[in-house]
């Protein structure tokens, strides 16, 4: 079936689809796994050079802000440095305040999770605003939905990989998300 069929937005530019999007709200995220947080410590630390210090960014809802917190755990167990945790609202007018925090410093790299619209906005401001990578970044399963590459836009997430929550992975190559076991 024919995308523009099933998506009541796709008759929108990127732009206006996404804001029309971001007011509607996304579906709660799951708890982490096991083997998805397993997977995105596997995807940082697979990285060459290795990333020694990490930026976690998520939405504001309960479950994400509880999966920063592992993630920051996990990754300080491993020796690594967490810089910072920033958070975003899944409505604002810029979010250009959380996207100069998210790509300060800057990191090695970037961890994220949250609600795919929140992370829509948040990706084209980092994009347009900062010198955040998409390349350096590792998503949940939460983010692993084609409405980023809709409604984000070409290129404003290429590169991004991310697990499943069964320990699978997924990377975002130009207007696709290739999945991986």
């Amino acid at each position: 079936m024919d995308p523009a069929e099933t998506d009541p937005l796709s008759s929108y530019s990127p732009r206006v689809a996404g804001r029309i999007a971001s007011r509607s709200p996304s579906p709660s995220p799951s708890p982490l796994s096991a083997a998805e947080r397993s997977a995105v410590l596997r995807l940082l630390t697979g990285r060459r050079p290795r990333p020694r210090t990490l930026v976690i960014g998520s939405s504001r809802d309960e479950v994400s802000q509880e999966a920063s917190t592992e993630l920051a755990a996990e990754w300080e167990s491993a020796g690594g440095t967490v810089l910072d945790i920033v958070n975003w609202p899944e409505d604002a007018a810029s979010w250009l305040r959380q996207a100069r925090r998210f790509a300060a410093g800057p990191p090695d790299a970037w961890a994220v999770t949250g609600r795919p619209a929140g992370w829509v906005q948040m990706g084209r401001r980092l994009a347009l605003s900062t010198g955040w990578d998409p390349s350096r970044t590792v998503a949940t399963s939460s983010l692993a939905d084609d409405v980023l590459i809709a409604r984000g836009g070409i290129g404003t997430f290429d590169g991004l990989r991310g697990a499943h929550r069964d320990g699978g992975t997924w990377e975002v190559c130009r207007t696709l998300r290739l999945d991986r076991s």
